[in-house]
């Protein structure tokens, strides 16, 4: 495979960009790689500057459920360009994107758009403990909520890829704000409860991780957690960025039967381009200003751009029949392909898989439950599979520690096809 652009263009890229990517896990350092500068995608595919075409399992690290550039979001992206791209006001679009919003996940009486998902969780945060007068977060070993300082202890994604679980620039007095329990665990947290029980404000979870790969929580975690957070009086933060409205239509709460208070969301609100929102029961959203003393603004939260693409996106996935159910086929298709394909080849891994999302984890466990099982990974062996998985036309997020995504515009045959290429890796590797 030639990638003889995309290697000089990253050459070009570290001149003027730290690392020459405007996010870490872009630079392919965990496979050994040269980052593959993008051209252009369309449907479940993506091509590179030097014309290589992909089947796309990162989709855009999630947002792109219906698949690349779906032709009713480009019209309405088209339509709404023509108005303008940003007022610095409001517009009917960020009303009909809230009571959407509030429809499809009962727990959100209420909800704030803003621009990203790491402002999203940094703003929950900073409600939580304004709502609760208390100061000290929970969160999970390798749960990963954004860059902000407090999220930034153990966290996963990037970091955790790059094998720094925390970053200098925090202090001491966000650190110790910031408690860390274990994941699928309830033992550890009700310790930091009954340890601190007065000044807890919130606790904050990716329901289903995606961020050190998919693990799915246990019932009873998932339930315990509510119910320690109602006892203790702190509110429980669901993170889902990743998981709204891909593992369910509902988001991973419909999914686990567990009401948060607050919940945020990410990627497939804003259509594939930049969008957050948070949102939650209405006694503590009406304390965020103009309406309460919390304070939080954004000069381009609820970008008409974003909307328009966002609700698009909804729209389609509300009045398409069997949507999801028709995306769990194809997704249980590729994950009992790639355990087959384990089988025969007799390499060590797990899939694991909820909805649409999934990640195949080389380690010799035989369950990966927690960050710990995660750890267990061979990162070299991923690697080697990454780069003959890419050569094959494969696009698989660059780290072993990452969701993949299966869209709506995925085929049986590009299911086939990857199941296919993926034997035909493991064989070669294990041999």
């Amino acid at each position: 495979m030639n990638i003889s652009k995309s290697i000089e263009a990253y050459k070009q890229a570290v001149k003027s960009i730290p690392g020459g990517v405007n996010s870490p896990v872009r630079a392919f350092k965990s496979v050994n790689g040269n980052p593959l500068f993008i051209a252009k995608a369309k449907g479940a595919k993506i091509s590179d500057i030097d014309g290589n075409e992909f089947i796309d399992y990162v989709g855009s690290w999630g947002p792109m459920i219906l698949g690349h550039a779906h032709p009713e979001v480009v019209k309405a992206l088209n339509e709404t360009l023509l108005n303008g791209t940003s007022f610095g006001a409001p517009t009917l679009l960020e009303i009909q994107m809230a009571e959407t919003i509030n429809a499809m996940i009962p727990s959100i009486e209420s909800v704030r758009m803003v621009n990203s998902g790491t402002e999203a969780t940094m703003s929950a945060l900073r409600l939580a403990r304004g709502f609760t007068g208390r100061s000290i977060v929970v969160k999970f070993e390798g749960c990963y909520h954004g860059h902000g300082d407090s999220f930034l202890i153990k966290a996963g994604s990037g970091a955790l890829t790059l094998g720094v679980p925390s970053s200098p620039g925090i202090t001491e007095g966000t650190a110790k704000d910031t408690l860390i329990a274990d994941y699928n665990n309830l033992d550890s947290v009700e310790a930091l409860f009954k340890q601190n029980a007065e000044n807890i404000a919130a606790v904050i979870i990716e329901p289903i991780t995606g961020n050190i790969g998919v693990v799915e929580p246990t019932n009873e975690f998932i339930q315990g957690l509510r119910k320690l957070c109602t006892q203790y009086g702190a509110l429980l933060i669901f993170d889902e960025v990743m998981t709204g409205f891909r593992v369910a239509k509902g988001g991973a709460q419909q999914l686990l039967g567990v009401k948060p208070d607050l919940t945020t969301l990410g990627k497939i609100i804003g259509g594939g381009l930049p969008v957050g929102a948070y949102g939650g029961r209405k006694d503590i959203m009406d304390k965020l200003a103009p309406q309460g003393p919390i304070y939080q603004a954004g000069t381009l939260s609820g970008n008409p751009m974003a909307m328009a693409a966002g609700l698009t996106t909804l729209k389609i996935i509300n009045e398409t029949p069997n949507f999801y159910s028709d995306l769990e086929t194809k997704s249980a298709m590729l994950e009992a392909g790639l355990n087959e394909n384990l089988v025969k080849t007799g390499v060590s891994g797990v899939v694991n898989r909820v909805g649409s999302m999934f990640t195949l984890f080389f380690t010799a466990n035989k369950a990966v439950n927690s960050y710990a099982d995660v750890l267990t990974c061979n990162t070299d062996f991923f690697a080697k599979y990454f780069n003959l998985s890419l050569e094959s036309g494969i696009y698989l997020a660059p780290s072993q520690f990452e969701a993949g995504f299966v869209s709506a515009a995925h085929t049986i045959s590009d299911i086939q096809y990857t199941i296919e290429k993926s034997y035909e890796a493991l064989k070669q590797l294990n041999n």
